[in-house]
């Protein structure tokens, strides 16, 4: 028969190995985390490459997690967790958009429905960075393709009827991306008319050379 102090010490060192797992969980998400954001940051600077291996990098920590969870279900349920796959959506939205014109799916990246549709969300902020981007490098058709993307997601998003309200969040994210897109609309419309007045301008003054002569 085990005595009391036996019956504690056991469930004192099964405790204390728990708070080890979701210690060592915690640490792999705020991993999964940062190896996203670091990705996104590569695919706004072209390096696709390097943005594909983070991705990856971060889907085998995502991967284990799911792993453990299976025999611990409590040590994924944070909002640690919650943010390690949106911030994984994104990244991998992101890209394939960039690289390959495509929405991937949730089941292609084994990221839960929910997340999935808040990361997408975040994806209108990184395509107005895109757009500014464009803008600055004087690609002016890029960056109404840009705006396109945007408004298509946008859009999508604000169609999903009933499921729309039953996503935690996704109302600010849709509220805050109305805005990123309307300041967006903005500098996109103020470029062109800009870019129109400039091709106006060289046009009249050869018009006028050739006069003189």
């Amino acid at each position: 028969m085990s005595s009391l102090k036996d019956i504690l010490g056991n469930i004192r060192e099964a405790l204390k190995e728990k708070e080890k797992l979701r210690e060592n969980a915690q640490k792999d998400m705020r991993k999964a985390t940062s190896l996203s954001k670091q990705a996104i940051l590569m695919i706004h600077q072209k390096r696709f490459k390097e943005a594909e291996k983070l991705v990856i990098k971060a889907a085998k920590i995502i991967s284990k997690l799911n792993d453990a969870s299976e025999k611990n279900p409590n040590i994924i349920y944070s909002g640690l967790f919650n943010a390690a796959l949106q911030e994984h959506a994104e990244a991998n939205i992101l890209l394939r958009l960039v690289k390959e014109s495509r929405f991937v799916t949730p089941k292609e990246i084994n990221v839960p429905m929910v997340d999935y549709v808040l990361g997408l969300a975040d994806v209108i902020g990184e395509y107005r960075r895109m757009t500014l981007d464009a803008l600055r490098e004087g690609d002016v058709k890029k960056s109404e393709n840009c705006l396109k993307i945007m408004d298509e997601i946008y859009i999508e998003l604000m169609a999903m009827d009933e499921a729309y309200m039953l996503i935690p969040g996704l109302r600010r994210k849709c509220d805050t991306a109305r805005k990123i897109i309307e300041a967006t609309r903005g500098d996109v419309t103020q470029e062109i008319r800009r870019s129109t007045l400039e091709k106006y301008l060289k046009n009249f003054e050869k018009l006028a050379t050739k006069k003189k002569i």
